[in-house]
């Protein structure tokens, strides 16, 4: 027993040895550059050097957001079934249904009742708010203290940037 284990360790270090002691020992031959005939050179046309002014620098992350809150719908026209707490949820609104009071304050001259609104009406969804009324709205709706939205809510680039929020 001891001399097959002896045996198959002999042979897997003379293998192991073997494979890794062998050397590559022709190098291909790299065949000589051929000699370039020179012709006569004409001169080259000279180009016309254009100043141009530098690239304006690229947009920083706060006027990205800007941008896209800019293109945000600044209306929207009910559908059957829906109440300002789903409006105000919507992504492209304010994506924080507690949010809901500035639409209503908003449009008192066509809702009596925030209770009740009806299909077809259109709404203005404010998108210029202080972070008071922001606050203050949200408290109104029965959100949790401190009363301020979720980070993902669609909110202004200054009031974000007020809040220490990144873009």
């Amino acid at each position: 027993m001891k001399r097959s284990i002896w045996a198959i360790l002999l042979v897997l270090v003379i293998f192991s040895v073997g494979c890794a002691s062998k050397k590559v020992t022709s190098t291909p031959s790299q065949p000589e550059p051929e000699k370039e005939v020179q012709q006569p050179q004409e001169p080259e046309p000279k180009q016309e050097v254009t100043i141009s002014e530098p690239e304006p620098p690229a947009p920083t992350p706060m006027e990205l957001y800007a941008d896209k809150y800019a293109s945000l719908p600044t209306q929207h026209k009910v559908e059957k079934g829906e109440c300002l707490w789903w409006i105000a949820e919507y992504k492209q609104i304010y994506n924080d249904p507690f949010m809901w009071p500035l639409i209503y304050k908003a449009n008192r001259d066509q809702i009596q009742d925030p209770d009740l609104i009806y299909p077809n009406q259109v709404f203005s969804i404010p998108r210029d708010f202080s972070k008071n009324q922001l606050t203050e709205s949200r408290r109104q709706a029965g959100a949790p203290k401190p009363y301020l939205p979720p980070r993902d809510a669609n909110v202004p680039a200054d009031m974000r940037s007020e809040l220490g929020w990144g873009f």
